[in-house]
């Protein structure tokens, strides 16, 4: 399929320089925060003093091979292959920590712009999560290593996702207000429970972050839920597996069932149950990486518990999602039925370039989209972007 437009990527990724968190990190955190420690030829990544692992190479330096274990990450390995054989790894591209490398890639990609996550970073408030003031200030100096190496809109071209966290409301609304000043146009919130201190924890619906909500809606920033370490871990240990998140380690395959969609299937729950989504009807929330079959089960869920307890639900819980929640899906799953349930309107185009459970080449997503019209087609790789973000990044 040939496009007359240049698409719009809703899920693409940097790859984090070593010093992301500690160039402009608060020296009264060196200790609590992120810190890069050199062993030999290894570099690890310490946090809150600990070893962390969410990312096994902090270097990138090699790294996977864009679209390499797309097979894999699908369930479709071919038979006879071996899936441990997929892994495929080359050298640190300019493109993958170069930003104007990064926009002539994307160009000639057939994109016309592209949403930027981290990569690192969707494993840090996890392991800081005992530590309140040390997120903040590693969170913080993030988004200073973010603004400076890549800018929030570069070029019109690239749109860089700061990240947020609650755990301190009044700390997080000052980080708001200072990155929407900064012209940040959208922001990334941990699909979690957000943390507390003394080891407590809240909703993200907990009344405590309304001034946040309120402030995204009313400066017109949509927040993104990314995949990321949401700490579900620690529940599978239950079942025998490990506590700790670690990438492309060994992982019991119970847990990789267990844990699955539930983090977002909870985290869109608590904006609806909580109220999130009624109380501020103009927020605009999308879930990135995190696939689409947890919406459909999420929303038969909701209209049960709705009729069971009407008291508790001001508006009917599917058309608060549809008015408010964006989704990016899986290639692999029903295209079509999600966009009966939430609306074409609502569906995103995300290709997770360059990592190697995403796409070779983001345009390949068109593959997926037969049945759609034209105008859905338009809708979901460029215009639905667009509406998310408020107005086009160009």
């Amino acid at each position: 399929m040939e496009l007359d437009f240049g698409a719009i990527d809703a899920d693409n990724h940097y790859y984090e320089s070593i010093d992301a968190f500690t160039r402009h990190l608060d020296p009264r955190f060196k200790t609590r925060g992120v810190r890069v420690v050199t062993e030999g030829k290894r570099t690890h990544i310490l946090i809150g003093g600990r070893v962390n692992r969410f990312i096994p190479n902090p270097t990138f330096n090699p790294i996977v091979v864009p679209g390499c274990l797309d097979p894999l990450f699908r369930g479709q390995v071919p038979e006879g292959v071996d899936p441990r054989t997929l892994m495929r790894v080359e050298p640190l591209k300019v493109e993958y920590q170069g930003r104007d490398e990064r926009v002539a890639v994307a160009e000639s990609q057939g994109l016309d712009a592209v949403l930027l996550f981290p990569t690192l970073g969707c494993g840090v408030e996890e392991a800081l999560k005992h530590d309140v003031d040390a997120t903040m200030a590693s969170l913080s100096a993030f988004n200073r290593w973010l603004e400076e190496d890549w800018g929030f809109v570069h070029r019109g071209r690239l749109v860089s996702a700061p990240m947020l966290s609650l755990a301190d409301p009044e700390a997080a609304l000052a980080e708001l207000d200072s990155l929407v000043e900064r012209g940040a146009r959208i922001v990334h919130i941990r699909p979690a429970p957000v943390p507390g201190r003394h080891g407590t924890s809240r909703s993200l619906g907990d009344r405590a972050h309304d001034p946040v909500w309120a402030r995204l809606a009313e400066a017109s920033i949509p927040v993104a839920f990314h995949l990321g370490d949401s700490g579900y871990n620690a529940f599978t240990a239950m079942w025998g597996g490990s506590a700790n998140f670690e990438g492309y380690g060994r992982v019991n395959t119970l847990s990789k069932i267990l844990v699955s969609d539930r983090a977002i299937h909870d985290t869109v729950a608590s904006l609806v149950v909580d109220g999130v989504l009624h109380r501020h009807p103009t927020l605009r929330v999308a879930s990135i990486e995190n696939g689409s079959d947890w919406v459909s089960l999420l929303v038969r869920r909701l209209r049960k518990q709705a009729n069971q307890t009407p008291w508790d639900f001001p508006e009917e819980p599917l058309e608060a999602i549809r008015r408010s929640v964006w989704v990016t899906p899986y290639y692999e799953e029903d295209l079509p039925a999600l966009a009966e349930l939430i609306g074409v309107e609502r569906v995103l185009f995300g290709s997770d370039w360059p990592h190697g459970e995403g796409l070779e080449q983001p345009l390949d997503f068109l593959k997926e989209l037969d049945g759609f019209s034209g105008a859905e087609v338009r809708r979901i790789m460029r215009d639905n972007a667009i509406e998310l973000l408020g107005s086009a990044p160009l």
